[in-house]
């Protein structure tokens, strides 16, 4: 997990959710057409996909958009949950495209019908896959600067939609190449079954963050070592964490010794945060002092 993302640098995820929207209408219009000149379950798949890419893109964006918003009266946490509630957006609308694929590809192993004009749709495929590894490109470059959970997500879908493209892209050439009526629906089945597998991920995610999950076990073990770097602190316990969109959450307790003066323990305090913040700069941190005879009995009295 990298650190968290300074404003300046959620504007890149605000870019990368605009340049998601506009790659989605983009494609819709094209495999529109393709769709309708070829009649290929495939290519439906592939339009149905980047149909409800779009509406969850728009979600994204304006998700990410509310999630840089500061603190306000009614918010005094921030707005970063805003990223999670649009990652289980985009779980629920990309379940629905799998659930409309899945349905359209059992019928057409019902009632098999040829792909009509498959030139189109290879062309239209290929061109499809150019412009989304583009994008996938641009998003992970803006993921190792952000950590936002809401452009993992739509990377995550528009990943997907690479593979729909390229199997798309076979199943129309292997039905024009070889006569296979059965191919178009079967490889229907295959792209509902990773857009299926997409959606979990995304909503398994969004969910924890909304439960107030922990970090994962690195990032709390960089954050004590942190902590027990910075001269007079004795030792630190009861370290809670979580996340919301770009913000993290860091509550613990310090331990430091029985006779410090408080302006001195103040100053202890007020150093860990500093090199928490250095390393996680979106970070909202409180920090309780205890007196470490209070953590450790036996060391009661000890000024070390």
């Amino acid at each position: 997990m990298p650190p968290k993302a300074t404003p300046s640098q959620m504007r890149w995820a605000q870019r990368a959710t605009e340049a998601a929207v506009l790659t989605a209408l983009v494609l819709i219009g094209l495999k529109a057409w393709a769709y309708l000149a070829t009649g290929a379950v495939t290519m439906l798949s592939s339009l149905i996909d980047s149909s409800l890419d779009a509406v969850a893109s728009l979600v994204t964006l304006i998700a990410v958009r509310g999630a840089t918003r500061p603190p306000d009266d009614e918010h005094r946490f921030g707005h970063g949950k805003l990223e999670p509630l649009a990652g289980l957006a985009q779980a629920a609308f990309i379940m629905g495209s799998a659930s409309l694929l899945l349905i359209e590809a059992v019928q057409r192993f019902v009632t098999p019908q040829p792909v009509q004009m498959p030139t189109i749709g290879i062309g239209v495929s290929i061109f499809a896959i150019v412009l989304t590894l583009v994008l996938v490109t641009f998003q992970r470059w803006v993921l190792r600067r952000t950590a936002s959970l809401a452009v993992e997500g739509d990377s995550l879908h528009y990943v997907s939609d690479l593979v729909t493209n390229v199997i798309v892209l076979f199943g129309l050439w292997a039905s024009d190449r070889f006569g296979l009526p059965w191919l178009d629906p079967l490889l229907g089945l295959v792209i509902g079954a990773i857009v299926v597998r997409s959606a979990w991920g995304i909503g398994v995610r969004a969910y924890q963050v909304l439960m107030d999950r922990e970090v994962p076990d690195e990032v709390r073990q960089k954050i004590i070592a942190i902590i027990r770097s910075v001269p007079g602190v004795s030792g630190a316990h009861d370290l809670r964490t979580r996340e919301a969109g770009p913000d993290l959450f860091i509550q613990l307790h310090l331990e430091l010794p029985d006779a410090l003066p408080l302006i001195e323990a103040h100053q202890i305090s007020h150093n860990v945060e500093a090199r928490l913040l250095e390393d996680f700069p979106r970070a909202q941190i409180i920090i309780h002092q205890d007196p470490i005879s209070v953590v450790r009995p036996d060391l009661r009295g000890s000024a070390a």
